[in-house]
């Protein structure tokens, strides 16, 4: 009877090993997620030539995967539909907290520089001219901000224009919408909004695909610089598909006899080429949610003393840890 059961729970193991194995040989190709900065199609026809190079070169198959905001990508990678992901920083974080996410690189911009800027812009002839005119007269604007995802389009600016002076973006304005980076610009542009936020390497696309169009948009405010955009994958990639990966990202447009064709394709992507990074490169910006969430705190009178208390040791303990890492 033992025997017989050894016997069982070996063929078993067998049977599932076996399955094991023709499930990898089985998985021909990865999604490669790209959060929503502007329209799929733009997107699309900007990423596809690279995604299509990486098919070659990892010999499996790539697939672009669009959603509709930031969320759906990386929800993506949490159900395991996206393998890895062009994210920014504030949906990276998120994709490394909750969706078994890791950062391995970062794009790096046509002048070499590594980072870019969240913007204000407002119609070239608008009244308002700075961002002092914006607030000051919030309660008669219609307003733009980006995904709830976005470093440059939400983290950034709530934290630089709303918690630093007191505001609550979501009543400080007679209207406010949230769209994606393009979709504030031209909005702004058409005057649909009085005043948006968006991304300074859309606008540079933008500039680039409609001069028209971004010739109508006037700057009133630029942020410190933020980080360059990472790239995340999921940390339970076998590791030989990650080591092709990298290999492929950190030397395209660098080398190889189709360098130049690559370098034009990367000009349309506003970048020059990828770098090596890891997950601290979140670090600033797991600091500007701890001090946006600081000022919150500090300022809700419907906390009592000891849970205030509580509340900030806790965020200077990991600013603390942050600092110190």
């Amino acid at each position: 009877m033992l025997k017989k059961f050894i016997s069982t729970v070996a063929m078993a193991v067998a049977v599932f090993a076996t399955g094991v194995v023709h499930a990898q040989d089985a998985e021909k190709s990865i999604n490669f997620g790209i959060i929503s900065t502007e329209s799929s199609k733009n997107l699309k026809q900007d990423w596809q030539p690279v995604l299509d190079e990486m098919s070659k070169r990892i010999g499996m198959k790539v697939n672009a995967f669009f959603a509709s905001d930031y969320a759906g990508v990386i929800e993506g990678m949490r159900f395991g539909k996206v393998q890895l992901a062009w994210f920014g920083n504030k949906s990276a974080m998120e994709a490394v907290d909750r969706a078994g996410g890791e950062v391995f690189a970062h794009v790096v911009n046509p002048d070499g520089s590594a980072g870019y800027y969240s913007m204000v812009g407002v119609s070239k002839d608008s009244p308002n001219k700075s961002l002092e005119d914006v607030l000051k007269n919030a309660k008669t604007l219609n307003f733009g901000i980006g995904d709830p995802n976005s470093t440059s389009g939400f983290l950034v600016p709530s934290y630089y224009i709303f918690a630093k002076n007191n505001l609550d973006s979501k009543t400080a304005f007679k209207t406010i919408r949230s769209a994606n980076h393009e979709s504030n610009i031209l909005a702004v542009a058409n005057k649909q909004v009085d005043a948006a936020v968006f991304a300074s390497d859309t606008l540079d696309r933008i500039t680039a695909r409609q001069p028209e169009t971004a010739s109508k948009v006037r700057i009133i405010w630029k942020s410190p610089l933020i980080a360059a955009d990472p790239l995340v994958w999921r940390k339970d990639l076998p590791t030989a598909t990650k080591t092709k990966i990298k290999d492929f990202f950190l030397n395209y447009g660098k080398t190889g006899p189709n360098a130049a064709q690559e370098k034009a394709q990367l000009e349309k992507l506003q970048f020059s080429g990828f770098n090596d990074s890891s997950d601290a490169q979140l670090n600033p910006v797991r600091q500007l949610e701890l001090f946006k969430d600081k000022n919150k705190i500090e300022a809700d009178t419907s906390l009592n003393v000891d849970e205030k208390k509580a509340k900030l040791d806790d965020i200077n303990r990991k600013l603390t840890e942050l600092a110190k890492a």
